[in-house]
């Protein structure tokens, strides 16, 4: 059995992650962390009465009670940086849904990994279909030069554009390499902004926030005379569990953390 607490577990994707290994037969739910928790019993979001695993506030505490194997966390920005650091130090393997961490903090959760030889997932997407978009868009760009991504989240979600974005837009550029010319040059924005953000080489995101969306996600190509669009929806929170129980399983095999649930689904896809 592979133990595992929650951080953001009050949080809706919190609460689906609870749900999930709740269901499952080789992992074993053993703590739940949550600045609002307040003691709840987590039973309350599992419809199944009070089951003894409290949500509480401190991280730290529930590692030295829990002593958990691993821990998922689906909190925020401001958070999910200082947790992963502190559940490497404490030995334990992160699973990290998360997103609004920078380049230099992911950097440093893979060295300090590394060092310590403690395995873990940062992804930001947990939606196999997501994945799959993001592996299509990386080939398709070797065909049809041009493309610009437009990503669209529930009203709730602080950060953007949404690492998905930024991640499918890491993909493109690894096989553009130094052929990009994205964009036309002096082109005029009479609205800063109306063009969306500029990512490396030029490539443009568009976030889009609104209530009754939850994620999704199109990568738009242009070529000559012809367009072409991928795109995947999310259409309710049950789309990250099998990834997540995913991440859970093979970050119990993993001496790092590695950036990209498609560094362990592809690999293991062959």
């Amino acid at each position: 059995m592979i133990r595992v607490i929650v951080t953001g577990a009050c949080g809706r994707m919190g609460r689906e992650v609870l749900r999930a290994i709740w269901n499952t037969d080789d992992i074993e739910l053993v703590g739940a962390v949550d600045p609002n928790g307040n003691g709840i019993d987590i039973g309350t979001f599992l419809d199944t009465g009070k089951v003894g695993i409290l949500a509480e506030n401190n991280l730290e505490d529930v590692l030295l009670k829990s002593s958990p194997d691993l821990a998922v966390d689906f909190t925020g920005p401001q958070t999910v940086y200082k947790n992963t650091i502190s559940l490497l130090n404490h030995g334990v393997r992160p699973v990290v849904g998360t997103s609004g961490m920078n380049v230099e903090q992911i950097n440093n959760i893979i060295k300090l990994s590394e060092k310590l030889q403690v395995g873990g997932v940062i992804a930001p997407n947990f939606a196999i279909g997501a994945l799959l978009m993001m592996k299509f868009s990386a080939e398709a760009i070797k065909y049809l030069p041009f493309v610009e991504i437009i990503e669209l989240h529930h009203d709730q979600k602080v950060d953007s554009p949404s690492g998905t974005a930024i991640k499918t837009a890491e993909a493109i550029v690894e096989q553009l390499g130094n052929d990009s010319h994205q964009g036309l040059a002096g082109e005029i924005e009479t609205i800063s902004g109306a063009r969306g953000a500029k990512y490396t080489d030029g490539i443009r995101i568009h976030s889009v926030r609104l209530p009754g969306l939850v994620a999704h996600q199109e990568v738009i190509f242009g070529g000559l005379g012809q367009t072409l669009t991928i795109r995947h929806d999310s259409s309710s929170r049950e789309s990250f569990m099998p990834g997540v129980l995913l991440g859970i399983r093979k970050s119990m095999h993993l001496r790092k953390v590695v950036y990209g649930l498609d560094k362990i689904l592809f690999e293991c896809k062959g």
